[in-house]
């Protein structure tokens, strides 16, 4: 049952009435913050927004150059997010990025000083999430503000990560944690709906659809070399296997092991990763202890 106490209403305004040119979204309660967003050839229409002239922190964001399948984000504040914006969209090594993103306080009691912290929790916050690669060059650490700020600010993060998704951007969601890993230890413990499993060519992998993602579980291990197989998410694997989500099973060389859980934006990407070869993931996962499989369970 949903619990109307935890219900949030969210305004969402299209500037031009167009769903893909600028909008702006605000949550309907004690917050001051309203969010702006538009796409990157929208930029000469939201650097002349009056918010734009504002102290705030914005999003650069795109698909990763390194791996398409993935998503790419600056985090940048300024006292005048338009002049940063100004900036970035002449500097040729932030090519990459097709939307942005920038939120301020409507009022006006974010400071500079609000900025910096903002931004430098929102680059742990990426980091840890691990849906995206950073463009940041360095990362700096800024808590030089007084703890009822940090409050303040920290409330403010929150409606933040909870405005994001809503404009179709998951960059920030927190990490995907699983009650149960992979193996025998997570039989039996409660988790939502159906435990999926590929049990193929050595591997022994579990997955579960949490909040409309395939969450891989952590311990569940995966092929480590399919020879010559294609395998279009194999720049994806590799990603995985730079951020240390994904290793080598120190005890079974053919086999990789995922340190933690690691949601998947498809079913096939799942199992690719998994298998290292193109898969039809709807058939390759089954429910476990059964014969099963997802795209018959998904029927029934």
């Amino acid at each position: 049952m949903t619990d109307p106490l935890k219900g949030r209403t969210i305004r969402l305004f299209l500037t031009d009435g167009h769903p893909s040119g600028v909008r702006t979204a605000e949550i309907m309660s004690s917050w001051t913050g309203k969010m702006v967003v538009g796409g990157r050839a929208d930029l000469p229409e939201l650097v002349k927004r009056e918010e734009a002239a504002k102290t705030g922190i914005y999003f650069l964001i795109g698909p990763d150059p390194e791996v398409p399948q993935r998503t790419r984000v600056y985090v940048g504040e300024g006292d005048s997010v338009k002049e940063r914006l100004k900036k970035h969209n002449a500097d040729t090594s932030k090519d990459f990025f097709n939307s942005v993103c920038f939120v301020i306080s409507k009022d006006e009691n974010l400071t500079k000083a609000h900025a910096r912290y903002l931004e430098s929790r929102f680059i742990d916050i990426i980091k840890l999430s691990g849906r995206a690669s950073l463009a940041n060059d360095t990362e700096p650490s800024f808590d030089k503000i007084p703890e009822s700020d940090r409050a303040d600010m920290e409330f403010f993060i929150a409606q933040v990560r909870l405005l994001l998704p809503v404009l179709g951007f998951d960059f920030a969601k927190e990490h995907a944690t699983i009650a149960s890993s992979g193996g025998p230890e997570g039989k039996g413990t409660p988790l939502p709906g159906p435990v999926f499993r590929i049990n193929s060519v050595g591997v022994d992998a579990y997955m579960s659809v949490v909040d409309n993602e395939y969450v891989v579980h952590q311990g569940s291990t995966a092929r480590a070399d399919a020879k010559s197989a294609q395998n279009s998410y194999r720049p994806l694997r590799d990603q995985l296997l730079k951020d240390g989500q994904l290793t080598a099973k120190p005890d079974d060389p053919s086999l990789l092991i995922f340190t933690q859980a690691v949601p998947f934006a498809s079913l096939s990407a799942a199992a690719a990763v998994i298998l290292d070869r193109n898969a039809a993931g709807p058939r390759e996962w089954k429910i476990d202890g059964t014969k099963t499989t997802y795209a018959e369970w998904q029927q029934a």
